[in-house]
């Protein structure tokens, strides 16, 4: 039905004839109509490749409606936009690949809230509340999700896990217990790798911000993240211990902590697959998959389960990641874009064409490429608490700046208070 009614709504849209009143053209944007009422441009910081299956994704669209949508990927996307912006010159769509950059424009005016013009109905049912709610800037929503990095998730191989008996754990004793148990039997229970260049300690603090999400829940993981508390507060000094009881055990972990901080991240999941297995788990997000030997069969060779729970009371909240668009030109022909992604059209030929989770809950699980990215979707759609990357959401001076760093610092044997105390300290003074 959502996606009769865009096919009857929008192809008018397509011939010229503005069916829904226009509201606020003018008000939030400095640009407000593009050159061609037929063309809509959209900005995002994805290239090579993901760029030519954007421009996929939208084939339909134009098919039915004769709306030209052009992308345009850009890797310095987060100072390009504020400075389109600042020029009054700002494509019509963003593709945002963190929400905090999203929030800002928003808060500035130079983002167009969604609400007025998009259907209710059809947002709820596209979208889970969790979702619905990182969208959100100051009550309105401002971002529709395209694509979802789960985090929470620990990679193993089923057969070595058989030949072994090991057994899955549902919590994080269990894990450990497994953990002890793998280092007792002379093998090495995990890989971990947090080399990247400059953004190095990416890894460590996902490991750190899944541990908070599960041990002291939600509502104090949002206010870490806003600063409500202090960065060196017993719950996150808590997590950061769960974590080095693993990271800083040179029995746990392959290479030890000088392994760690030398291997890059794609590399890290390599050993896994040598015979005999260099380690046996691997926790990292979904698109770890792409970094695997091309001869290893994803539902076959290696799965998959949830980061265990730690509280009971908590459960097991999902870690993610994702991209989102935002509308900085309020014309009919950016709106039916809008109007299109709410549709599960999008989204469906999206994960059909790589492999990634799509968060919009009408995605049907035979469009995804194989079982363990079913599974992710399913564990997406069924947690009850969903949170973003903490990093991602602090200023950029600690998200991706103190923190990414302590990280680095507290593996490589600094003292833990002074790491925390450090990254608090850095924190923006409020204005």
């Amino acid at each position: 039905m959502i996606r009769q009614l865009w096919m009857q709504r929008w192809m008018a849209v397509g011939r010229g004839a503005i069916a829904l009143p226009i509201i606020g053209l003018t008000a939030c944007n400095p640009n407000p109509s593009s050159p061609d009422p037929n063309t809509v441009t959209i900005l995002g910081s994805i290239t090579g490749d993901g760029a030519t299956v954007i421009q996929q994704v939208f084939e339909p669209f134009t098919e039915a409606t004769g709306i030209q949508v052009n992308y345009v990927g850009d890797a310095s996307f987060a100072t390009l936009l504020p400075v389109q912006v600042a020029g009054g010159n700002p494509p019509d769509l963003a593709l945002f690949p963190q929400p905090g950059l999203m929030a800002d424009l928003a808060r500035e005016g130079a983002l167009v809230p969604l609400d007025p013009f998009l259907d209710a109905d059809a947002l709820a049912a596209a979208y889970d509340p969790n979702w619905l709610e990182l969208g959100r800037v100051d009550g309105q929503v401002y971002g529709l999700w395209a694509r979802a990095d789960v985090k929470s998730l620990v990679w193993y191989r089923p057969d070595v896990f058989a030949a072994a008996g090991y057994e899955i754990p549902t919590t994080w004793d269990e894990m450990m217990d497994l953990t002890a148990a793998i280092a007792a039997d002379g093998n090495v229970p995990w890989c971990l790798g947090m080399e990247s260049g400059a953004a190095s300690g990416w890894v460590g603090t996902d490991w750190v911000e899944d541990i908070l999400l599960r041990s002291a829940g939600p509502e104090v993981y949002d206010q870490w993240v806003a600063h409500e508390i202090p960065f060196n507060s017993p719950p996150v000094r808590d997590a950061f211990e769960r974590f080095g009881a693993i990271a800083l055990n040179p029995d746990y972990v392959l290479g030890g902590p000088v392994g760690i901080l030398s291997t890059p991240f794609g590399d890290s999941p390599l050993p896994m697959f040598d015979d005999p297995p260099g380690c046996y788990l691997h926790r990292q997000t979904n698109f770890i998959s792409t970094f695997f030997p091309p001869d290893v069969v994803v539902g076959d060779d290696v799965a998959i389960f949830p980061l265990p729970e730690i509280d009971p009371a908590i459960g097991q909240p999902v870690l993610v990641a994702g991209t989102a668009f935002g509308m900085l030109n309020d014309t009919p022909a950016a709106r039916a874009v809008m109007d299109y992604l709410l549709t599960p059209t999008p989204h469906e030929t999206w994960v059909r064409l790589e492999n990634y989770v799509s968060p919009h809950r009408q995605v049907s699980p035979t469009a995804y490429q194989d079982t363990v990215t079913q599974q992710q979707a399913e564990m997406l759609a069924n947690a009850e608490i969903v949170r973003f990357d903490a990093s991602d959401l602090m200023p950029g001076a600690v998200g991706t700046g103190t923190f990414w760093s302590g990280m680095v610092d507290y593996v490589g044997g600094a003292d833990l208070d002074e790491v925390l105390d450090t990254v608090d300290e850095s924190w923006p003074s409020s204005p």
